[in-house]
């Protein structure tokens, strides 16, 4: 890997962005900011606080004695990862836009931009970390377990992190905000984003509404008994309990109701009242094509850890199967709600090896 010469840090306004041109500056690197743009609100609302996460970068910026470039990349959002996100959703999937959104804009676009500006690597305020050996690029956990989102980056391949910083890999959050405020950040004390950037605070349901048609149906027990009305599969996911509508049933107890099922045929929400319910306990996965982080598959069976959602405990697991058209996933014990649409990423120790998207599970 070469030396950084010049670094494009991508300043979004939040603190951790923030902190981490200011860990690139101490360290005596060139450092230059770019605020991306990745969605254009349609209404008032202003739901992606474009205007206030620029104000602030800029605030930064300057305070940083930095340069800011600003850039557009909307119709690559739209066409790389939107798109694919409401395609999902209409499949009956329930999607991870920003697992897409880090490999097609952040690591892609981002980073093609940040070189034709001159710059020799990117740098972003992503809790994770890069370590290099023989020729290769390993992604490794973030040194602070709760924010470690080596998770939402294993679809990164070897180009693109040979480009890429994680100053922050090694820090803990609350150090962060700490060296914000010593800084006197105007952000030192900004909320973390939650959610998905285009959907910000709205309700989700009146969002998705706008790009796909409502499609009311049947709640069923797993005995078949109609017990209420969904407003659209689409709205719900594996284990929701909350949001369901679902109450006042005489001749069932007062115990909460969770998704179980979503039969797209029929256009049906099955549910169950218990949240261990065996019909929402899977061992074996089915996912699409592995993305390996370092080069080619290794040979199987593969004895590692897993995670079938952000936060979740490394669970441990075996890949008895992979090729280029999916593969299989053998769990040591029965996991809860393995959501199709979702990714499953895969760990030995510290190291990401990589991960794919969920499509069934037995």
């Amino acid at each position: 890997m070469n030396a950084p010469q010049k670094i494009m840090i991508g300043l979004s306004g939040g603190v951790d962005s923030s902190v981490a041109a200011q860990l690139l500056l101490e360290q005596g690197y060139k450092t230059e900011g770019l605020f991306m743009k990745n969605w254009e609100e349609d209404d008032e609302s202003g739901y992606c606080s474009a205007e206030e996460d620029l104000a602030d970068a800029q605030s930064v910026a300057n305070q940083l004695h930095i340069p800011l470039h600003t850039i557009n990349f909307s119709h690559e959002y739209w066409e790389r990862v939107f798109s694919h996100f409401l395609q999902s959703y209409r499949d009956g999937y329930t999607p991870n836009p920003d697992i897409l959104c880090n490999k097609e804009i952040k690591f892609r676009a981002f980073l093609q931009h940040a070189i034709n500006l001159g710059a020799t690597h990117i740098a972003t305020g992503h809790y994770a970390r890069i370590e290099q050996h023989n020729g290769l690029f390993y992604l490794l956990k973030g040194a602070d377990e709760n924010k470690d989102q080596s998770y939402f980056l294993h679809l990164l391949n070897q180009q693109q992190l040979s480009y890429s910083l994680f100053p922050l890999g090694e820090i803990e959050k609350g150090h962060v905000r700490e060296i914000a405020a010593q800084a006197q950040f105007t952000n030192a004390q900004k909320k973390d984003s939650t959610g998905i950037c285009f959907i910000g605070e709205r309700d989700f349901r009146e969002f998705l509404s706008h790009y796909i048609p409502a499609q009311p149906g049947k709640i069923l027990t797993p005995e078949g008994e109609v017990i209420g009305e969904h407003q659209g599969l689409m709205f719900h996911t594996l284990g929701q309990r909350k949001g369901l509508g679902i109450g006042g049933l005489s001749h069932h107890s007062e115990a909460p109701w969770y998704v179980f099922e979503k039969d797209l045929l029929h256009n049906q929400l099955m549910v169950a009242q218990q949240k261990n319910h065996p019909r929402l306990m899977s061992q074996t996965v089915m996912s699409g094509p592995i993305h390996w982080i370092t080069q080619g598959s290794p040979s199987l069976p593969v004895i590692c850890m897993a995670k079938h959602r952000y936060r979740q405990p490394d669970q441990p697991c075996t890949i008895t199967h992979s090729d280029p058209k999916g593969a299989s996933i053998h769990f040591n014990q029965p996991q809860r709600a393995v959501t199709p649409g979702q990714s499953i990423v895969f760990y030995q120790g510290e190291h990401c090896l990589g991960g794919a998207v969920i499509k069934s599970t037995s």
